[in-house]
């Protein structure tokens, strides 16, 4: 199992994943919110309209973990609840889009990111 990336990535962000609904959970946040946010991060796939390069680059400045980390430290810091709550929803989506595995985009086509080619 150590010798199989692929996996060990999915079941990372299987963990990740968990962990941000449990945290979501213990927070007691709206479960309609989640649910209608959750899907909200592919919105920025219609950069793909424009170009593939394009289409890369503003997909993965929302699907790396780096927004919601940072938001959700600014939101707990300041005791800003609903900060709170999209940061989670935002890092729950990551690593489920993850665990599913899509990954991060590479500028040539949508179906080849870092994790696999999706067929």
């Amino acid at each position: 199992m150590f010798t199989r990336p692929a996996l060990l990535l999915r079941i990372e962000e299987g963990g990740l994943l968990i962990a941000a609904i449990l945290l979501y959970a213990h927070f007691h946040f709206s479960w309609v919110l989640f649910a209608a946010l959750f899907l909200a991060p592919d919105l920025f796939m219609l950069g793909y309209l424009a170009s593939p390069r394009a289409g890369a680059a503003i997909y993965n400045l929302v699907h790396t973990l780096t927004g919601p980390v940072i938001l959700f430290a600014a939101a707990y810091a300041t005791h800003h609840p609903p900060a709170l709550a999209i940061a989670l929803i935002w890092a729950a989506h990551i690593a489920f889009d993850r665990l599913l595995g899509y990954g991060l985009k590479y500028p040539d086509r949508f179906k080849d990111t870092h994790l696999q080619h999706i067929a």
